[in-house]
């Protein structure tokens, strides 16, 4: 009798051990964008109505003048120069990185990794040096005698579009190589035995296919483009300042969390928007979702 109790006390299923459920189940994640997003962007906005007099004084004057207009205008030209270069260079080579051999692939791979973890401040300087008129670039476009003379490339949004490019070309590489490595070569295959050209397959199978990745990718760079701040401060100057240079200076040459909450506000608004109009267009699933 003991023998049979004992086998069916082993034998007895444990209870599962409960998971949340419902609403319960987004409590911490809820909690933590409400800790370090919600309540730090919501300071914002108050300071900005609030300080130095209520009202919304701060953004009439940083849309009304049109020196602070010309470094909104700065800021979206240089992201979407950016962002237009970065896909012509990013797409061809995430094609390249999906049909070569894997041990080829894994060493370009590991070239994009280490640049994006060698410092960024590092990297911004070797292109202060490669771009100055007496750095590499100048001296070997005068050897070849292409130019006379030094060309400007920094201190001026040129260098900026050179450094920022070179910086964000892992990032839409990455989700374009993600997408184009799904992609049945055998779809490519039919349509060439359909009698569609090498150009045609590119623009009528290859590139709609690869819309998910481009769009995300298009969005990520854009994105991150209109908030850096090392690369424009390093290679563009003063004269050539961008919104997230404008931010810092107000508040931390300035002292003015007003017109700096403004300014944080206003980029916030355009990021939050651009993610809106791209699920509109897009979905979800072009965005990183499922």
């Amino acid at each position: 009798m003991s023998t049979y109790s004992d086998a069916s006390s082993v034998s007895a299923p444990q209870p599962r051990a409960l998971r949340p459920t419902g609403f319960s189940g987004i409590v911490p994640a809820l909690t933590f964008v409400a800790i370090f997003f919600i309540v730090p962007v919501t300071a914002l906005l108050l300071r900005s109505v609030l300080e130095p007099a209520p009202g919304f004084g701060n953004y009439a004057e940083l849309l009304g003048s049109a020196t602070y207009l010309k470094i909104f205008a700065n800021t979206f030209i240089v992201s979407a120069l950016v962002t237009i270069i970065s896909l012509l260079i990013g797409f061809p080579v995430a094609w390249a990185l999906a049909i070569m051999p894997g041990r080829l692939a894994s060493v370009i791979f590991a070239i994009l990794l280490l640049s994006m973890w060698t410092n960024l401040l590092a990297r911004t300087y070797a292109w202060m040096v490669l771009l100055q008129r007496t750095g590499l670039i100048n001296k070997m476009l005068m050897g070849m005698g292409l130019i006379n003379q030094p060309l400007p490339l920094v201190n001026n949004l040129t260098g900026v579009t050179i450094g920022m490019t070179y910086i964000m070309l892992p990032f839409i590489i990455l989700p374009l190589y993600g997408v184009i490595k799904k992609i049945d070569p055998a779809i490519l295959q039919a349509a060439a035995l359909c009698g569609a050209s090498r150009w045609q397959c590119l623009t009528r199978v290859l590139l709609p296919l690869a819309v998910p990745g481009m769009a995300a990718g298009a969005l990520m760079v854009f994105v991150m483009s209109l908030g850096y701040f090392v690369t424009p401060s390093l290679l563009g100057g003063t004269a050539n300042m961008m919104l997230a240079e404008l931010i810092a200076q107000f508040v931390q040459s300035l002292v003015n969390w007003g017109m700096g909450g403004a300014a944080a506000l206003v980029l916030l608004v355009v990021t939050l928007s651009l993610y809106v109009v791209q699920l509109r267009f897009f979905g979800s699933q072009n965005t990183g979702g499922r």
